[in-house]
């Protein structure tokens, strides 16, 4: 078995003094874990989530801890909220080295955002699409673009590494369907197939965001996706039918199938903070091994037209992010 980041950490230095952490969907599951291992680290994580009692709860855990959690209540469903947010933590930090779009729901009904938009695509992919539209200027500023995307050369993420923009995608991801002529399931809607479109975008915007970086010229920021696994004990599907939450449940707790909280937060800490993935741009880890996405995440067209899509639902210019200069 292959040890992560969190696994060979000692607990005692504090490796990740002076890293700014974003970590949505921070409250439960995953989330949670993640937000503790990274604060037991030293890394000061700016946590979102929408509860503010087990936000406060998870933010006083970090007391004795050599870094701190910051809770910050946000509905990702509105987009005013996801700019708030954004110029909040700008506001807040003058430094972001990593964002980690880990927020997710499932919902048997179709319901719409403040935004009128179906809440599935609404959260789990245009607020990520969003927030780092938002955020990725001063990602850019934080991520060292001085040493090559081979390998970051100090331990554990520090030092030259790039900052880094990681976004929670699923297994799903490879049943999904992005129908551009009905993207929001105005006809037919059906939960995991809701769900499974979302996650799909997750991978498709995160190879075209690499895309982008690289042809801007920005060496400062990489984009990376991963599945945890099929977790037990996530909240993720209880606005779900019960037949999704039955079929979940039982693929969760499948022997050699459901993934433990532990280690699919695992997972996540070493997209943030492993050397290695401060090389590599555009990837797809589905389990802790590199595998490739869905073909549509491939697919030039594809990406092209769901980031246009995406810009044009939450009202920014598609043409980012902007070109390095070199002349500067």
């Amino acid at each position: 078995m292959v040890s992560t980041p969190e696994q060979d950490f000692d607990g005692r230095t504090p490796d990740l003094e002076d890293r700014t952490i974003v970590l949505t969907g921070a409250t439960s599951g995953i989330g949670r874990r993640v937000a503790v291992v990274l604060a037991d680290r030293g890394a000061t994580v700016a946590a979102v989530g929408r509860n503010e009692e087990r936000g406060r709860e998870l933010q006083a855990t970090a007391a004795d801890a050599p870094g701190d959690i910051d809770f910050h209540r946000t509905d990702l469903a509105d987009q005013g909220a996801v700019r708030e947010l954004a110029a909040h933590l700008l506001a807040t930090y003058d430094d972001i080295h990593a964002l980690a779009n880990n927020a997710g729901l499932a919902s048997s009904e179709r319901t719409e955002s403040p935004d009128g938009i179906e809440l599935t695509f609404a959260v789990n992919h245009l607020a990520p699409y969003l927030l780092t539209h938002e955020l990725l200027p001063r990602l850019r500023e934080s991520g060292d673009g001085t040493g090559n995307r081979g390998g970051g050369t100090a331990a554990n993420g520090g030092g030259t590494s790039p900052a880094r923009v990681v976004t929670t995608s699923s297994g799903l991801q490879d049943r999904g369907e992005l129908d551009f002529d009905d993207l929001q399931f105005e006809a037919g809607y059906d939960g995991l197939a809701a769900y499974s479109r979302s996650k799909l975008a997750n991978a498709t915007f995160t190879v075209e965001l690499a895309e982008r970086l690289d042809a801007a010229g920005v060496d400062s920021v990489v984009a990376n996706c991963f599945n945890p696994g099929f977790i037990r004990g996530t909240r993720i599907w209880l606005g779900s039918s019960w037949r999704s939450r039955l079929l979940t449940w039982l693929v969760a707790w499948a022997p050699g199938v459901g993934t433990d909280v532990e280690t699919g937060a695992a997972r996540l800490v070493e997209q943030l903070t492993a050397p290695k993935y401060g090389g590599r741009n555009g990837v797809y880890v589905d389990e802790g091994e590199e595998s490739p996405p869905d073909p549509d995440a491939r697919d030039e067209a594809v990406r092209r037209e769901l980031w246009e899509r995406s810009a044009e639902l939450v009202g920014v210019d598609p043409n980012w992010p902007e070109a390095v200069d070199r002349e500067r």
